[in-house]
């Protein structure tokens, strides 16, 4: 993802993802995002939470790899939310990250990167 996208979702000021810029980018409601990022919905809340911060740069970082590999941000944010992945279950990647599994969708991507898959 270009910078100009990651600072599209930071808090004004700040240099913290903004929770309503990023539920707004991925087309859900901002109760939602809690369950996307794996934490309790009133930890919205507060978003200086480490926790919710660190969630929340966790999808902002898979979302940046899939970017580089389409080339489009609404593909990659698509991808992310909507397409499984049969190697971990059939689960998304947003799936995946909420419960922990960053590195593991990051691997899947730098496979499809080096065409490991088709």
């Amino acid at each position: 993802m270009v910078s100009g996208s990651v600072d599209s979702l930071q808090q004004p000021r700040t240099p913290y993802i903004s929770p309503q810029r990023l539920s707004k980018a991925l087309g859900v409601k901002i109760a939602n995002l809690a369950q996307l990022t794996g934490v309790h919905r009133n930890t919205l809340r507060n978003p200086l939470s480490e926790r919710l911060w660190g969630r929340m740069r966790e999808m902002v970082k898979v979302i940046s790899a899939a970017t580089e590999l389409t080339g489009d941000i609404d593909t990659a944010f698509y991808w992310y939310r909507n397409e499984p992945i049969g190697d971990y279950g059939h689960r998304t990647a947003a799936e995946l990250v909420a419960n922990g599994q960053v590195e593991a969708v990051l691997a899947f991507v730098r496979d499809l990167e080096n065409g490991a898959r088709g």
